[in-house]
């Protein structure tokens, strides 16, 4: 029988404090090949929007490889849907077989928001106590949660255009008993302007489908950092241009984040940003070669559109854990 890892699994079993150090480890001494991912948009009939499918295979020879099968249909929320759904196939590179197959759901929010948290130990201030965040779905919640256990929060700020999941997001995570995350609880709270609050925030989350810029770069203050996790295609942003222009710029890989969102794509088509501007990528921060953040006031900003490596290496990381826990039942 090949199990099927679900998210309830995936949700009880996580140290983002392990994934991410594992995560940082194979961007800092990479051993997983991966090719580009697939990427196809497709028309939905009876919907205002495309939706998309996407591909991601990868690697590490001789050990294990994975490719996760995922769409995106944008209007799923008026049928109490998740926009993202998929799974991910797990096997053993060797012998080619089927080890698991992962919902993917949570896999995707956990090894994302864990790569967004390693980021910021490079990129954000150390005295970064307040986060954040735009977004109210599975991904804001992770978000919080990785940022926690990497950084010594003292607030939050949660934003959605619906207050109401804004509010059920942030009691949600008040509610929270879980000896593994010893860092709760800590102070947050659901507003309807995040423009008010936003000059507080050291670090600042998004995890939105938005077709036009959420930030303005004139109301940011030095010594911030952005950390843009969704707006996953070339017509989606998150932060206008004053943004590009008053941050330094960072990508989780130049492979995929200079083509794929429109944080990053449009700024390019414009002549705002130049492929030379962007000051690194995750692998370079994570092997050293490239320090990060450099100064006080430095505003950074990290864009994240994923990396199959990382779904392997989360795979791994639950798999084995898996394994374990069956061994001793």
């Amino acid at each position: 029988m090949i199990p099927f890892i679900e998210d309830d699994f995936i949700e009880s079993e996580t140290s983002f404090r392990e994934l991410g150090d594992l995560l940082k480890q194979e961007f800092g001494a990479p051993s997983v090949t991966t090719p580009l991912r697939h990427h196809h948009d497709f028309q939905n009939p009876g919907e205002a929007k495309d939706s998309t499918l996407l591909l991601m295979p990868a690697w590490d020879a001789g050990r294990d490889l994975g490719v996760k099968i995922v769409t995106v249909s944008p209007d799923n929320g008026k049928y109490n849907l998740p926009s993202i759904q998929g799974n991910y196939l797990y096997m053993d590179a060797h012998k080619g077989s089927v080890r698991a197959i992962f919902d993917a759901k949570a896999l995707t929010a956990k090894r994302t928001a864990a790569v967004s948290a390693i980021a910021a130990t490079f990129l954000a201030r150390e005295d970064s106590d307040k986060l954040l965040v735009l977004g109210t779905g599975a991904l804001a919640r992770n978000l919080v949660l990785a940022h926690a256990e990497f950084q010594k929060l003292k607030k939050v700020y949660v934003w959605g255009r619906d207050l109401d999941k804004a509010r059920k997001l942030v009691q949600s995570l008040t509610e929270i008993r879980d000896p593994k995350m010893e860092f709760l609880p800590f102070d947050m709270e659901a507003v309807s302007d995040f423009e008010k609050v936003l000059q507080q925030a050291d670090i600042i989350s998004t995890a939105t489908l938005s077709e036009s810029p959420l930030l303005k770069g004139d109301l940011l203050r030095p010594g911030q950092h952005l950390d843009l996790v969704g707006a996953y295609k070339k017509n989606m942003r998150e932060a206008d241009d004053r943004c590009i222009e008053r941050s330094d710029v960072f990508l989780d890989t130049y492979q995929g984040g200079l083509k794929e969102s429109g944080d990053i794509v449009i700024p390019l088509e414009s002549g705002i940003l130049s492929p030379s501007d962007v000051r690194a990528d995750l692998f370079e921060l994570c092997s050293g070669s490239h320090p990060g953040r450099v100064g006080e006031e430095e505003i950074t900003l990290f864009k994240s559109v994923g990396h199959a490596s990382e779904d392997l290496i989360a795979a791994r990381y639950y798999f084995e854990i898996y394994e374990r826990l069956q061994k001793n039942t």
